[in-house]
């Protein structure tokens, strides 16, 4: 028998006979038998547990992960060093069982972790408050972008096609449904447009979004952004690499309204693309129009210290479809993950991981570009990403890089057309100076082949 199935056929038996019927079948009787199925399902022949445990690591063997290849991919998803301490953790039955506390105030664990992550997410974006986490990046984004609708009353949202395409493919399918209007702002060199920024801001215009360090991984000019945007009384929506606000300005220090990004460098795995969670902060003045969760700290009739839900119902129960968000999951063993990494790291900590990302990637590219080979794509400072014309195809490249156990960079003109034959690199902390050593060597020894 199977371990998930613990019944004996004497069981079966019993069990029809205690609502009175003799088969299965019986309880179909209802069904017209011109409609039901009079055949096997498609499915493979049942397998015991050795067997299925065999055919599933047959399968994941079919992959390649960063334990085997060195990780030089970005694009989004970045391998960091996870401190030991977030794997024990996170896997206490009392976080990884946890879904979510609908009667909150019980669950004062639960409640003390996420008002934890808030704080210290606020804290890094130097904004007033957080929410108890989105689902991604780019779902954070999307949610941001409808606080500046609801806050404005505009309908047109502008966005730089300098940040990550997924983000901008996710925020067109939100606002397609919504009547709403996104306008692609293209890059100059690698950066916002500011020119192209101040033609097309005007009185619909609820907000714009940049992303910096962005997809390119150069570090855009906030400050003149900033300016522009809100002198039109549009709201400034920056997504921002959480580990680069170990050493760059905060978006708060910059005036930014709404704060968000991907929380994946803190802490949580690459997954082979997730599950991940997104953060999203903003100013006391747009305070209510956060979706989500947000947790308070108070005191009890005793006077000790205790955790509540605050500021909102649980919209998608009351308000249902007046309700400005349909987000009802906070991604809380993500943001648990995160939270970790931020107290086992602390401030200097995450600081020194920042600047061996800078120090690290900038080495990389200058190797990498000593000679005629591969020459940059951009000119312009950038944080742990970067990107080179290759002199073969990038797909080749990488086929290279893989066969020397290198998991090379992202095709740039898969998004971007005009970058044909680039290549985006990331370089983290986790690279030692003979990983990149090796990655030239490889990039050196390719020649002009094509497939």
């Amino acid at each position: 028998m199977h371990p998930y199935l613990p019944l004996t056929v004497e069981d079966k038996e019993s069990m029809l006979k205690s609502i009175g019927i003799n088969s299965i079948d019986d309880l179909f009787e209802d069904i017209p038998k011109e409609v039901r199925l009079s055949k096997g399902l498609n499915i493979n022949p049942s397998m015991s547990e050795i067997e299925v445990e065999n055919y599933m690591n047959k399968l994941a063997n079919l992959n390649k992960n960063c334990e085997e290849l060195v990780c030089f991919l970005g694009a989004g998803a970045y391998d960091h060093y996870i401190p030991s301490i977030i794997k024990h953790l996170v896997g206490r039955s009392e976080f990884y069982t946890a879904y979510t506390p609908y009667q909150a105030e019980i669950s004062q664990g639960t409640l003390q972790t996420i008002f934890e992550y808030q704080s210290m997410i606020a804290n890094l974006t130097g904004m007033d408050a957080a929410n108890a986490s989105m689902y991604d990046g780019a779902t954070a984004a999307v949610e941001a972008a409808q606080m500046a609708v609801d806050t404005t009353k505009r309908k047109n949202i502008i966005v730089s096609t300098a940040v990550h395409p997924e983000i901008r493919k996710v925020l067109k399918t939100y606002c397609k449904f919504k009547n709403q209007k996104v306008i692609e702002i293209e890059e100059l060199g690698g950066a916002t447009d500011i020119e192209k920024l101040k033609a097309e801001l005007n009185k619909d215009a609820a907000a714009f979004i940049v992303q910096t360090p962005n997809f390119f991984g150069i570090i855009e000019e906030l400050s003149e952004i900033e300016r522009v945007v809100h002198e039109n009384k549009s709201l400034l929506i920056v997504s921002c690499d959480p580990i680069s606000l170990g050493i760059l300005k905060n978006p708060g220090e910059y005036g930014v309204d709404i704060a968000v990004g991907d929380g994946q460098s803190l802490g949580n795995n690459l997954n082979y693309g997730g599950p991940y969670l997104g953060f999203l902060a903003t100013t006391k003045k747009h305070l209510r129009k956060i979706p989500g969760r947000i947790v308070g700290e108070t005191t009890d009739k005793d006077g000790k210290r205790g955790f509540v839900l605050t500021m909102q119902a649980r919209e998608q129960h009351i308000r249902r479809e007046k309700a400005s968000s349909n987000i009802c999951s906070n991604q809380a063993l993500n943001a648990l993950a995160a939270l970790i990494y931020l107290t086992t790291l602390g401030k200097q900590g995450l600081r020194e991981v920042a600047e061996q990302c800078i120090q690290k990637s900038h080495y990389a590219f200058n190797e990498i570009t000593k000679s005629e080979k591969y020459k940059p794509v951009f000119n312009k400072p950038f944080f742990k990403e970067f990107a080179v014309y290759t002199n073969s195809s990038v797909k080749y490249t990488n086929e290279v890089l893989l066969d020397n156990n290198i998991l090379g960079g992202y095709q740039l003109d898969k998004e971007y057309p005009l970058y044909k034959e680039a290549m985006l690199l990331s370089v983290t902390e986790k690279r030692t100076r003979d990983q990149i050593d090796n990655l030239v060597t490889a990039l050196e020894g390719i020649n002009d082949e094509r497939l």
